[in-house]
Order: structure tokens, then C-alpha cells, then sequence
């Protein structure tokens, strides 16, 4: 004889519990784990923060640190060998649909663990419960969705809790994430926004703006985007549950500026993939578009888009940026547009020899504008005034 259920849900009852009940725990990865834990960009009040890690260990099974260590080491070795889940290196096949044995792998590692797994929980609940009975959690949520939702429909319910994870997170976000998208930002990998509504999978679905703003709170950086996992963080904050630490800095400008100092400085190396996405959309889409109408009609034309179309590419290790490839295509064909994509890759060049003096950083930056302004091109000069105002916005 069935027991009787304590809800006793129609069938739409039923999935909705279902979702309610996935999505809390997407919350509790991306909020607890991946913004608190492995990033610090923001502070949860204790009783919020062991709230998530009761709820994970129920619904996972995943130990916080080892959660944290995989993720760091992602982020410290993208795309390269030792990237614990890169679909470059694996193939997106493998990390889709098997994401949760390479992060099994990955935590079987215990130099991986030492060395990137610092900072996360190791108090007597960690020690002696979640990290050593990790199954424990699962079994009792199989129970309490049994209890709950009835012997069957429990038993489906907690199904979907423990596929959620490993698809969604594990799969799609590591997977697709680094796959198939659209890029605001010309990050070193390839990672790439999914979509911009970041709702089924918390905000992780922003993958490229996690990329190059990993230490943000916030991953919708442009205005038709949206962070769900922001917007329940921002309720915390409201409540003072939460404290933000560091969200993606903001420029502003001085038009009056007319030379590069260290505030110029100082927003140029904290926002430089919002700078090098403002040159790309300010100064090479505009010349670009000049030199098409401008070869109508021509068979150039085709070779224009298909040298322009590779920078948005990722870079890869040990290969010539897009920007070399795509102006060494171009040649004499538009020679406007090879000027704006040589200084694409010398304005690159500032900063990533920028473990110089601020003030020898200053003087390159004061230097590309000069040549920017002799270039003849208005929109590239326009950027270069644009560039010498820029500031931190005050917060």
C-alpha cells in the first residue's frame, strides 16, 4: 500500500515543484559557491551562506572546496591541458554530456585541491559531515521527496535534482559556454555568452562577461542583459544579508583631459575588454563599414568581411592574435582599416606589458594617442580624446 503524500499535486503541481526546487539549488551554485566562494565578489551573511551549503549537500553531494578548487584552476588554466573542463582541449561532445566525470576527475587531484581550494569552509559541520558523508545529503532529500511528493513522483522529482546539476552547470555552461554564443569582450579563451537572460542557470549563462570581469558580483555588463543571480543578490544586499564587494568598475570621462595621467591609467587596466569592445564598436565597425561601401560591387569585398569576421575570435596559445591574421589578409585593399587594426594591436600591447611603472604605462598609452591623432582617420582620433578623459566613475 502507496503511502499518501503530504502534497498531493496535479501533474503541473509537480513540475513546477520540480523547478522551484532545481532552481534554488542553481541559486545556491551560483550565488554561494561560485560568486562568494570561489570569486569573493561578494559577502553572504553566515546563517545565508551555511543556508546554501545545507541545501547543496542535499541536492549534490558537492564539497564546497573541491567545488572552488576545480573552478579557480578553470580560470587559471583555460583552454590548456590542464583545464579541468575546456570543450577546446576535450572536444564540447565530452563536456557536455559527460562534464561531470572530468570534474570527478578533476577533484581526485589532490595538488589541485591544495593549491587552489584555499578559503573555502573546514569547520566541524565541513569535517565531519558535508565533506565526509557527502552521500548522506542526497539520500535524505530522495527520502524527503518521497515523504513529500509520493513514492513515484518523489522519485522523478529527486531524479531531475541530480541530473540538474551536472547537465546544466557541469555540461552547458562549461560546454556551450565555451562554444556557441555571442562575445562582448576579446578575453584570452573562448568563452562566450550563451544568451543574454541569464534565468535558467542563474546568470551563468553570461559566460564570456564572466570571463573578463571574473571578480564581479554582477555578469550582465550591457543593457539588454540580464542577471537573475544579481537581482536576488541585490534583494540580500536590501536585506543585509549580502555585502557586494566588487562589480564591474564603470568609466566616466573628462572632456576636458587633454593628455593621459594615472587616472587614465588607473581605468584604463581596470576596464580594458570595456575599452578594446569600445574600439571595436567606435572606431573599427565605422571604418569598416566605409571601406565596404566603398568596394561595392567588388570581389575584395568578400575577403574584407572574412578578415574582420576573425576578430572576434578567441586568441589561441601560441598563434598570432586575429587582429595580425586579419591585417596581414587585408594588405593594400583597405588600407584605412589596416591603420585601425595595427593600433588595435599596439593599444593591446600597452597593457599587456603594463607589470612596467604606472608612469612608463602612462607614457605608452600618451604615445598611442599621439600616432592616433596623426593618423588622419577622424574616428580613431576622436577615440584618442575619448581614451585621454577616461576615468573611474565614483562609486
Amino acid at each position: 500500500m502507496t503511502a499518501i503524500p503530504i502534497l498531493d499535486l496535479p501533474w503541473w503541481g509537480l513540475v513546477l515543484a520540480a523547478l522551484s526546487l532545481t532552481h534554488l539549488t542553481i541559486i545556491s551554485v551560483t550565488l554561494y559557491l561560485h560568486r562568494h566562494q570561489a570569486h569573493r565578489a561578494v559577502d553572504l551573511h553566515p546563517a545565508v551562506a551555511h543556508l546554501f551549503r545545507f541545501w547543496l549537500w542535499l541536492t549534490t553531494g558537492m564539497i564546497t572546496r573541491e567545488w572552488v578548487a576545480v573552478h579557480r584552476k578553470h580560470h587559471a588554466r583555460v583552454e590548456s591541458r590542464e583545464d579541468p573542463h575546456s570543450p577546446v582541449v576535450y572536444g564540447i561532445s565530452r563536456v557536455l554530456w559527460r562534464g561531470v566525470f572530468l570534474y570527478r576527475r578533476a577533484v581526485r587531484d589532490a595538488e589541485t585541491i591544495r593549491q587552489f581550494g584555499h578559503g573555502a569552509p573546514n569547520d566541524w559541520l565541513e569535517r565531519n559531515v558535508y565533506a565526509r558523508l557527502p552521500g548522506t545529503g542526497i539520500t535524505i532529500m530522495l527520502a524527503i521527496d518521497m515523504i513529500l511528493f509520493g513514492t513515484v513522483e518523489g522519485a522523478l522529482i529527486w531524479g531531475v535534482q541530480m541530473a540538474w546539476i551536472p547537465f546544466w552547470a557541469a555540461g552547458v555552461i562549461n560546454g556551450v559556454g565555451h562554444w556557441f554564443g555571442y562575445r562582448n569582450y576579446e578575453t584570452r579563451d573562448a568563452s562566450r555568452n550563451i544568451v543574454p537572460w541569464g534565468i535558467i542557470v542563474g546568470g551563468e549563462e553570461l559566460h564570456n562577461n564572466h570571463h573578463a570581469y571574473a571578480s564581479s558580483a554582477r555578469f550582465a555588463t550591457r543593457r539588454f542583459e540580464f542577471d537573475i543571480g544579481w537581482m536576488y543578490l541585490s534583494i540580500l544586499a536590501r536585506l543585509r544579508l549580502a555585502k557586494i564587494q566588487r562589480t564591474v568598475p564603470s568609466l566616466s570621462q573628462d572632456p576636458v583631459k587633454a593628455r593621459c595621467d594615472l587616472e587614465t591609467v588607473n581605468a584604463v587596466v581596470a576596464n580594458r575588454f570595456q575599452v578594446m569592445a569600445d574600439f571595436f564598436h567606435q572606431v573599427v565597425k565605422r571604418v569598416y563599414r566605409e571601406e565596404l561601401k566603398a568596394l561595392r560591387g567588388r570581389a575584395e569585398r568578400g575577403l574584407v568581411k572574412r578578415a574582420v569576421s576573425l576578430l572576434r575570435r578567441p586568441v589561441n596559445a601560441g598563434a598570432r592574435s586575429p587582429a595580425e591574421q586579419a591585417t596581414e589578409t587585408l594588405g593594400s585593399i583597405c588600407p584605412r582599416l589596416q591603420i585601425v587594426l595595427t593600433m588595435k594591436e599596439r593599444l593591446q600591447e600597452t597593457w599587456n606589458s603594463a607589470h612596467t611603472s604606472p608612469e612608463q604605462f602612462m607614457a605608452k598609452l600618451e604615445e598611442w594617442c599621439i600616432q592616433a591623432e596623426n593618423s588622419g582617420i577622424a574616428v580613431l582620433r576622436d577615440f584618442s580624446s575619448r581614451l585621454r578623459g577616461y576615468q573611474l566613475a565614483a562609486t
